[in-house]
């Protein structure tokens, strides 16, 4: 099986829109297996009951903002190397600071094309196909 086939990767976002372009993004990248999470807090939930081998995550939402997400997914000892793509409308340079002393894998800008989401990926978890 090749990389996109194995690949589970989890999308968070408070907006169904985005979820929605992200899944479709990803779909057409060949990666198939995706999670869910509409804020942090249920995508920490998730991740551990069940880790994904990548986190795609907005920055702003509610009860877990992104970087809240990636410090406790970089706290929990089963998801701690598990890469992380802050998904943001704001290319705010103290966020990424931030993000990046956290263990930020790389980050996407929204909006975004397919070729940049490809790139994204592929910068963390190599080539595609």
């Amino acid at each position: 099986m090749s990389l996109v086939e194995n690949l589970r990767v989890m999308i968070v976002d408070d907006t169904t829109t985005s979820r929605m372009l992200i899944r479709d993004g990803l779909e057409s990248l060949g990666i198939k297996n995706v999670v869910q999470a509409n804020d942090g807090e249920q995508a920490l939930k998730l991740m551990m009951a069940s880790p994904v081998h990548l986190v795609i995550s907005d920055f702003n939402m509610p009860k877990l903002d992104g970087l809240q997400l990636l410090q406790a997914i970089r706290s929990y000892k089963p998801t701690t190397k598990t890469p992380f793509i802050m998904l943001t409308g704001r290319s705010d340079r103290e966020i990424l600071e931030k993000g990046m002393k956290l263990g930020l894998n790389n980050y996407i800008t929204k909006p975004f094309t397919i070729p940049a989401l490809k790139k994204a990926l592929e910068t963390v978890v190599g080539r595609l196909n």
